[in-house]
């Protein structure tokens, strides 16, 4: 029996959603500080329940790249990390025009907005440059290599994006597609969902686990 850890990216910059503000950082997309601080927790979180992983993977966006070399800050012999762009995000900018910081800001406005334009993205009725049948099939490849290297023994990490990982998830949990954009709305910067990989295939343990960035004065505990 293997194990696969899938995190969110931690907190970006409005660039990363395709916002033309830049809010810091060495490059377009960066975390923010609360990302690499939410990035620091989730993997001394991980390092407190894995004694280490024989495979870490993240997309190639930045704040996946930059989320996951945070979290292995608290592991003393990580394996190098490496680069699948099967984990990428969806183009938002793509699909909903190229947002403005201050839109993005307005956190229900625009979640209607990108619920109107990923519901039809799936229906076939959104001019998009990809479609949305080319994108679930390049998450579930991705996935597949995924799984392929937690064989028994084994704990592989991949660090995603909200989009992706809630895709992959409801592939595997028979979710329809249509209600694919409600699950992946809930899910905070920076959390942890575990399965387990066995002869049967995968079993998920766990979704969105984001205690270790909550506490009583709310915490670092972000949605976007």
């Amino acid at each position: 029996m293997g194990s696969l850890y899938l995190v969110r990216h931690g907190q970006a910059q409005a660039s990363a959603y395709g916002a033309t503000d830049e809010q810091g950082g060495s490059e377009p997309g960066s975390l923010t500080p609360i990302g690499d601080q939410q990035a620091l927790l989730t993997g001394q979180t991980l390092a407190g329940v894995v004694a280490g992983f024989t495979s870490t993977i993240s997309g190639s966006l930045t704040r996946q790249r930059q989320t996951l070399g945070g979290i292995l800050q608290a592991f003393d012999d990580a394996p190098a990390a490496t680069v699948d762009d099967g984990w990428d995000e969806y183009d938002l900018a793509g699909l909903l025009g190229a947002p403005t910081a201050d839109q993005l800001a307005d956190g229900r406005t625009f979640q209607q907005s990108l619920d109107g334009a990923l519901a039809a993205w799936v229906r076939g009725e959104l001019d998009a440059a990809v479609p949305f049948a080319a994108y679930a099939a390049r998450v579930a490849d991705a996935g597949r290599r995924a799984v392929a290297q937690a064989g028994s023994g084994k704990n592989v990490l991949v660090v995603s994006s909200a989009g992706s990982i809630t895709l992959w998830l409801a592939q595997h949990l028979g979710i329809g597609v249509d209600q694919w954009p409600a699950l992946a709305r809930s899910m905070m910067n920076a959390s942890i969902t575990k399965t387990l990989v066995g002869r049967q295939g995968v079993t998920i343990l766990s979704i969105n686990e984001h205690l270790h960035l909550t506490d009583r004065d709310g915490g670092i505990a972000t949605f976007r």
